[in-house]
């Protein structure tokens, strides 16, 4: 008896990890698929002649807009759990009807977020960034800013596909959507095809287009997966709903928050090295793209965690909900642990794939040293964070984030770079302390909710 109990349980894991695979290694494709593009942007522009100045203005461009963009979209996350558990439960039109007020949620966010991002600038000048750095940044940022309606909507029909198992589309989308970026890139910054060249601008134009792309894409796969399974009488199902709005935005409030406080400390990082100068920003912003871009898997992991739990919890299965969610972190940390061992590797031939000078390798290479230490952790807490928010809970990623980044992790950062002189090292070694902490509090509520 206890053999065969061990073989169905081996059975039942299995096949977790093999569902959790399915799912999140499409869902990772396009997280990489969306890193890329800023990766794409920073060495594009780094073989510009003021290899510095153009990195750590693209940089800091790209930090100020994502910490107000991807808020917005943060809003939009708890979709996740309302397609998720509609969908486990087989009821497609209240998933249907989830969807039509998520978009009408991103079409209103749109002109807020719009008018916030336009404020950066000034707001740059006032904490004191050199002019050689924000008067670049201005257009480039303008740039960036026509793309956040076709972002928006991208991320609320991203949220649910995925969450009804469609996820192949979503990866195709981001991978092409790099190709076009790239080829934009090449275009528009150096003047290209009778183009004349608009520096990083271009950059900021070309990741415009490509975001118009991606939501054109995910709106066709939208309408061909969709036409398969209508039934008659469908359309009277969906309306625009101020409840359901309502619950998205309760749900997804403190989604937003913990993205806005883990996406807002790394922003202050970059605008805390600004002042270090041109030197410590273009290097912290070499580590900041490879930290990111490993973050993309657990990231992608995270999306799986949050759909297949819900998905479970809608079909009343709570044993299944917390195999589906120790799953994907057993998947996310052992992946993280593996890319801060390529981080202590060769961080100085990583820095040198962004940039041929010297002093912003050495600064790179250290940072790089930094972030292998707070891989396991962060991929920890962001897959925790994803099995949380299936199991309906926002809240408390949203309070460990603030507490760890801004009331420890940065304000530790700022002693070590300021007072002792550390530099921008000081300040990633406040952001990994805070990293632990998350990690560690998450899995201690993860585990307590699986006691429950």
């Amino acid at each position: 008896m206890f053999v065969k109990t061990n073989r169905a349980s081996f059975h039942l894991w299995r096949e977790d990890f093999r569902l959790t695979l399915r799912l999140a290694l499409p869902l990772i494709a396009a997280e990489v698929g969306w890193m890329s593009m800023g990766i794409v942007d920073t060495i594009m522009v780094g073989r510009l002649p003021n290899s510095a100045v153009a990195i750590g203005a693209t940089g800091l461009g790209q930090s100020l807009y994502n910490s107000v963009a991807i808020f917005g979209g943060g809003l939009l996350l708890g979709m996740d759990t309302f397609v998720a558990h509609a969908f486990g439960r087989e009821d497609l039109d209240d998933a249907r009807h989830s969807l039509l007020n998520g978009l009408f949620l991103a079409i209103a966010l749109t002109p807020v977020l719009m008018l916030a991002i336009s404020f950066w600038p000034a707001l740059m000048q006032r904490f004191g960034i050199s002019a050689e750095l924000v008067e670049p940044m201005r257009p480039y940022l303008r740039a960036l800013n026509w793309g956040t309606l076709p972002l928006l909507a991208y991320f609320a029909l991203r949220r649910y596909l995925q969450a009804v198992n469609v996820a192949h589309p979503i990866m195709f989308a981001l991978i092409s959507a790099n190709l076009i970026n790239a080829a934009g890139n090449w275009i528009l910054i150096y003047g290209h095809f009778g183009f004349r060249a608009m520096g990083i601008t271009g950059s900021g134009w070309s990741t415009c287009w490509a975001r118009i792309y991606m939501v054109l894409c995910l709106a066709f796969t939208l309408f061909w997966v969709e036409s398969k399974r209508l039934r008659r009488g469908w359309l009277s199902t969906v309306r625009i709903d101020i409840r359901r709005m309502s619950a998205l935005l309760r749900l997804g409030a403190p989604a937003a928050t913990q993205i806005l406080c883990e996406i807002g400390a790394f922003s202050a990082a970059t605008a805390l090295c600004a002042r270090l100068g041109p030197i410590a920003l273009a290097g912290h912003q070499i580590a900041l793209n490879c930290a990111a871009l490993t973050f993309m898997v657990p990231l992608g992991i995270s999306s799986a965690a949050a759909v297949r739990v819900g998905q479970q919890l809608g079909r009343r299965d709570p044993d299944g909900a917390r195999r589906a969610g120790w799953s994907a972190i057993i998947i996310g940390v052992g992946f993280m642990a593996c890319s801060g061992a390529v981080f202590v590797s060769a961080p100085n031939l990583i820095a040198r794939l962004f940039t041929p000078d010297p002093a912003v390798i050495r600064v790179g290479a250290q940072l790089l040293l930094v972030a292998a230490a707070f891989q396991l952790f962060d991929g920890l807490q962001t897959v925790a964070t994803g099995a949380l928010r299936g199991a309906g809970d926002t809240r408390t990623p949203m309070l460990a984030n603030f507490i760890a980044y801004w009331l420890m992790g940065l304000p530790l950062g700022c002693v070590l770079c300021f007072s002792l002189g550390w530099g921008a090292v000081g300040i990633w070694i406040g952001l990994c302390g805070g990293l632990i902490i998350i990690g560690s509090a998450l899995l201690m509520t993860w585990h307590k909710r699986i006691l429950q």
